[in-house]
């Protein structure tokens, strides 16, 4: 089992909380998928969201939220 620090996050993401905020979005994205695609089922989702994007192999985009007019 691979620890993932928080340095090594907000190196790739610009911060930590973000990185964890787009781990999570990935993790439920590989969620999405069937038990049978995925490479390793024995590895955690939520483990193989932040060691892509630690590795740098996830790219993502940020969209800024629109204020509801109420």
């Amino acid at each position: 089992m691979r620890i993932i620090t928080p340095h090594e996050v907000a190196k790739q993401a610009g911060n930590k909380y973000l990185g964890v905020l787009v781990a999570a979005k990935f993790a439920r994205y590989l969620n999405e998928f069937p038990k049978d695609q995925l490479q390793q089922p024995s590895e955690k989702l939520t483990t193989k969201a932040m060691q892509e994007l630690v590795d740098g192999d996830l790219n993502y985009k940020l969209i800024r939220r629109r204020r509801s007019e109420a």
